[in-house]
């Protein structure tokens, strides 16, 4: 059982004890600090909640809804819901912040706190830690019967967060409309399996199938939409014809395209492709993180923009976003982030974006991926003793590298003429992670190959 406590949240198997896994008592305390921390800073009672649709999420919603109330909190739930949409309602409601119940793209047994401030925006590491804090001391009072707070049901905000795509500038409905589109869906049952169909219809797609779109949160395959796990809906893709399939993870933050023949276009390509139509409209700056692909820096620079490299996170890539004022960037894990519509990862707003620069494109998808840079990925890691100083490795590693151009805001990346790897330690165990990328696949394996036997040597 795993309980982890970081920038992103609050996540955890469900079941176990206290402190090893995520049980009530772990839900209530941190839900009760957040909650306390946010009506102490801004005097707004005011907190909205929402919850993907895997199978722990009701329980879990009970839990955090009655802990606000108890609290004095005025809670707005928006029941059956997705990560970009509740980001969206916290301002809309005016609110002090959100929680969202997710583990993005966890398998089942795992559930998750994901802490927003009044912005809709994901709190700060030192945020986080303040809530961590509070949670861990429980060292503040519950409301008296009178001052406890109240609920409101709200069920609008699938309807709202679609008429908010629709008005995007560059959203075309029309264009969209003409080009006819058939199309797959497969939502892994969660809550994308109501929000993405209802899109494509408001949008004018002409046919849409859905496989795995009941939202009861029995995940029919690993819930990472990755290739290996998303078979049927090459099946579906090729048995009906459609032009392009659609994957989402549980809460809708991420989002693949599957090409018409029945392969992907590739998770890395989702922002790579967006960014594209955006910058061909909006001239502008990009930002991805340090593991992202390199083919979102060639399509920026060859529109005129500068393309710069985040951290790891999605905190981290809005920070650096709104430093450089870009108009489109994310994370190479299909993850879209338009500020024109909020600072959050939604796969609804690349939806729309997508369909609109297919429709004026006039080509299939397999066609279109072959025109973008070429890029391959890697992606491997090593297993190190606990004992081993892994700060001091990568020390070592940027000083053989010195002379390269790499960053250590994250790790260490270093960028090679055509390739570049990326070492990062893990928060958890002791591992580091290598992602490399290369003008093919074996030349990103080969770099990893290089760095990671360099590493060795130097580990003895």
């Amino acid at each position: 059982m795993t309980l982890i406590k970081s920038i992103s949240g609050i996540r955890g198997t469900i079941g176990g004890k206290s402190g090893e896994s995520l049980t009530p008592i772990d839900i209530v305390k941190f839900t009760a600090a957040f909650g306390k921390i946010l009506i102490g800073k801004t005097g707004n009672k005011k907190i909205v909640v929402g919850r993907d649709a895997r199978e722990s999420g009701e329980m879990l919603n009970n839990l955090v809804v009655g802990t606000l109330q108890s609290i004095g909190a005025e809670v707005i739930d928006l029941g059956l819901s997705t990560t970009p949409t509740v980001e969206i309602a916290v301002p809309l409601e005016k609110a002090a912040g959100g929680i969202i119940l997710t583990a993005s793209h966890n398998p089942g047994q795992w559930n998750a706190l994901k802490l927003l401030n009044h912005e809709g925006e994901f709190i700060s590491d030192v945020e986080g830690k303040e809530v961590l804090a509070l949670g861990e001391s429980l060292d503040f009072d519950f409301a008296e019967v009178q001052d406890l707070g109240k609920v409101v049901h709200d069920e609008s905000y699938l309807q709202k967060h679609i008429d908010a795509v629709l008005a995007l500038e560059y959203v075309d409905v029309e264009a969209i409309k003409k080009a006819n589109f058939k199309v797959a869906i497969d939502a892994v049952n969660s809550s994308g399996g109501i929000f993405i169909p209802a899109l494509l219809e408001a949008l004018g797609v002409e046919a849409v199938y859905q496989i795995h779109c009941t939202p009861n949160g029995k995940f029919p395959h690993n819930p990472e939409p990755l290739k290996e796990h998303l078979t049927d809906l090459s099946a579906a893709v090729l048995q009906h014809d459609a032009d392009l399939g659609i994957a989402v993870d549980p809460d809708v933050d991420r989002l693949v395209f599957m090409m018409e023949d029945g392969e992907l276009f590739g998770e890395e390509y989702t922002l790579v492709a967006v960014a594209d139509y955006i910058l061909q409209h909006e001239k502008g700056n990009t930002v991805s993180n340090l593991s992202s692909t390199r083919a979102l820096r060639d399509i920026t620079q060859q529109h005129g923009g500068a393309y710069f490299a985040a951290a790891v996170g999605e905190v981290n890539v809005v920070t650096k976003m709104k430093e450089v004022d870009a108009v489109i960037g994310g994370e190479g894990n299909g993850g879209v982030i338009y500020p024109a519509s909020h600072y959050g990862r939604d796969a609804l707003v690349g939806v729309a974006i997508f369909l609109s620069h297919l429709a004026k494109l006039g080509k299939k998808v397999s066609q279109y991926r072959a025109e973008l840079p070429q890029y391959f990925m890697s992606k491997n890691k090593i297993t190190l003793t606990p004992e081993l100083d892994i700060d001091n490795l990568l020390a070592k590693m940027q000083a053989k590298y010195a002379h390269e151009n790499h960053s250590v805001i994250d790790g260490l990346k270093i960028d090679f003429e055509n390739e570049w790897v990326h070492l990062r330690k893990s928060n958890t165990e002791p591992i580091i992670r290598i992602y490399s990328e290369g003008k093919t696949p074996e030349a990103a394996e080969a770099i990893a190959e290089r760095i990671i036997a360099e590493m060795k040597e130097i580990i003895g």
